[in-house]
């Protein structure tokens, strides 16, 4: 390229370089010799102090007005080594150099971009006639944007080396491998991005549509549990309750058979909510899940008359479950339940579009994690890495961690369902 003339080397510093190629002012190296020009690329293959100064710049035409065709720099020196060749090579050719020559060597017969690179077309189109390669089609289609959200690997790096992610998998990222491991299936993101179809008009996207879908292909076959937050539960004790523990087979989903069912054991003495023992009356008669009714003959608080610290109940099976308001989850109380940490998550961004010209370090949102303690019914040591839950009344979970031992929590990320959150900077979003 250098000796036919298509390419020069230059020498001129890169804030000067852009200054020029937006005032279309031609670089004084544009005329070197081949002779200037190929003792200037020794220096860039040695990488020497001489070569990292330079830049290899296609000769097009610095008068066009796409400014993609003024002069590109096609090759420059990096001495960062190579993850695979090491420092082997000291010069790498840049994107707009090596995008058209590769995509038409390896054979892509259609190059899918998205439209913020519709003004380098006709610089992809010279490159590749300037190689002597056939012509690859381009097919340009809208950038996908999420509200709340970056999809720059730039500025996705920032919050990890800021400490804000925890890496490439973090369950926050815009990522496959964070949104799968959040709980995202594989076929509702298909579905999404088939859904979108390849538009070129830009837009801002809701994740509740996203969220929706993933809910329609896991509620419908996903194992139901129960699990009691540990602050504030409430011990319940009932009168009529069986003398010794009661192990009964409860289906883990009622209209999924191929979901197998559970071992559930009943006691006098079982947990409930915090939420749920503040909510019931004496005299009220309530549903037990997977059990039957009861009735609230006492309740106990404390000292400042607030909070609820024990209940006493007794069984009314008989009652028909069709005529109480409340349906409440329940525990036993016994040593096998298994110690959860079930965690919650927000939007890393506190505004809704992020501006290219926006500082993160403004618009990162500090709170974006909330981790509440647990108890599981004791089925639960049995889950496996990446199973996909419900626990009852409290939403879908993806196992993250699993159970190994009594005083290692297993860890559940919570999937979001696509409803409006209650908390954080989702809470302000409106459908």
């Amino acid at each position: 390229l250098i000796k036919e003339g298509s390419m020069y080397v230059d020498d001129t510093p890169m804030d000067k370089m852009r200054e020029e190629r937006i005032n279309r002012i031609e670089s004084v190296a544009r005329t070197n010799s081949i002779e200037t020009n190929l003792k200037l690329w020794k220096h860039m293959i040695d990488g020497d102090q001489q070569g990292l100064k330079c830049a290899a710049r296609f000769l097009m035409d610095m008068q066009n007005d796409n400014g993609a065709l003024r002069d590109p720099v096609a090759f420059r020196c990096n001495l960062i080594p190579h993850h695979r060749t090491g420092t082997k090579y000291k010069v790498y050719p840049t994107y707009d150099c090596a995008c058209p020559f590769v995509d038409a060597l390896e054979g892509v017969t259609h190059a899918l971009r998205t439209s913020e690179y519709r003004d380098r077309e006709a610089q992809y189109r010279w490159v590749q006639k300037l190689m002597g390669t056939r012509q690859v089609h381009i097919w340009d289609y809208s950038r996908l944007n999420f509200v709340y959200t970056t999809l720059s690997k730039r500025k996705l790096q920032w919050f990890v080396d800021e400490g804000y992610a925890d890496g490439w998998d973090d369950p926050r990222f815009p990522t496959v491998q964070g949104m799968r491991r959040r709980g995202l299936q594989t076929e509702a993101l298909k579905e999404f991005i088939l859904m979108q179809g390849a538009s070129r008009n830009v837009n801002l996207m809701e994740w509740e549509k996203l969220w929706t879908l993933n809910k329609r292909i896991i509620d419908p076959v996903c194992p139901r549990h129960v699990a009691v937050a540990d602050k504030g539960k409430v011990l319940v004790i009932i009168t009529n309750g069986p003398s010794h523990p009661e192990v009964v087979s409860v289906a883990k989903h009622k209209k999924f058979p191929p979901a197998g069912v559970k071992a559930t054991t009943r006691t006098s003495r079982i947990w409930l909510d915090v939420e749920d023992a503040m909510s019931v009356r004496e005299g009220e008669e309530v549903t037990l899940m997977d059990w039957g009714n009861c009735i609230i003959d006492k309740i106990i608080k404390d000292s400042t008359g607030q909070y609820v610290v024990s209940i006493e109940a007794r069984l009314h099976l008989e009652g028909s479950v069709k005529s109480t308001k409340l349906k409440l989850t329940w525990l036993p109380n016994i040593s096998d339940l298994v110690p959860l940490t079930l965690f919650d998550f927000d939007y890393l961004i506190t505004k809704k579009k992020v501006e290219d010209d926006d500082s993160l370090a403004d618009v990162v949102n500090a709170t974006t994690k909330i981790e509440t303690h647990a108890h599981g019914d004791a089925n639960m040591r049995t889950l496996q890495k990446g199973n996909v839950i419900q626990l009852e009344r409290k939403g879908y979970f993806i196992i993250d961690k699993v159970f190994v031992r009594s005083d290692t929590p297993m860890v559940l990320f919570a999937i979001p369902d696509g409803r409006i959150k209650t908390w954080g900077v989702s809470a302000g979003v409106r459908k």
